[in-house]
């Protein structure tokens, strides 16, 4: 066997482990998580589709290289070795998973070192959300009059129904 040969088998066997880990911590956390009265699907409804969208795409890629290997081996007469198909299928793999992990980080890195204004993935719509609130409550008298403006350390006032 060549060392490209044993190189496809390590990233083979480190993707299977990787994603064996994915799945186990998946797992693990729905047992742990889960409370009693709520149904598995209502809970963890995300996870498992995702998961289930995951394998059901992988499978599909896998039948797809199937027929695209064999009808590569016999426009060249050649025999159909499962060993070359796992090779070119865990190639394959590999490189759709290494431009989604890629993707994956960049966005992570690129939304926690930057702002656009507006998204979801930005602080600025916490900071508006905040200071409409701020403003509400001053207008409504309710805001702590102790509290400089500006300042996020503040707390709902005390409504005791004591005061006679």
């Amino acid at each position: 066997m060549s060392a490209g040969a044993w190189m496809m088998v390590v990233a083979i066997a480190l993707s299977v482990v990787a994603l064996g880990v994915v799945v186990y911590a998946t797992a693990r956390s729905m047992v742990v998580a889960r409370s009693e009265g709520s149904s598995l699907w209502r809970q963890f409804g995300l996870g498992l589709v995702l998961m289930l969208l995951f394998f059901a795409t992988w499978l599909g890629q896998g039948i797809a290289e199937w027929q695209t290997f064999t009808d590569e081996a016999a426009e060249h007469q050649e025999s159909t070795a499962v060993g070359d198909f796992v090779s070119e299928f865990a190639q394959s793999t590999l490189e759709n998973w290494q431009s989604e992990f890629l993707q994956l980080f960049a966005f992570v890195t690129l939304s926690a070192l930057f702002i656009h204004k507006g998204s979801a993935e930005s602080k600025d719509s916490d900071d508006r959300m905040e200071a409409s609130l701020q403003r509400i409550e001053r207008h409504l008298g309710t805001f702590p009059s102790h509290v400089p403006k500006g300042s996020n350390s503040w707390e709902l006032p005390d409504p005791s129904l004591a005061e006679d």
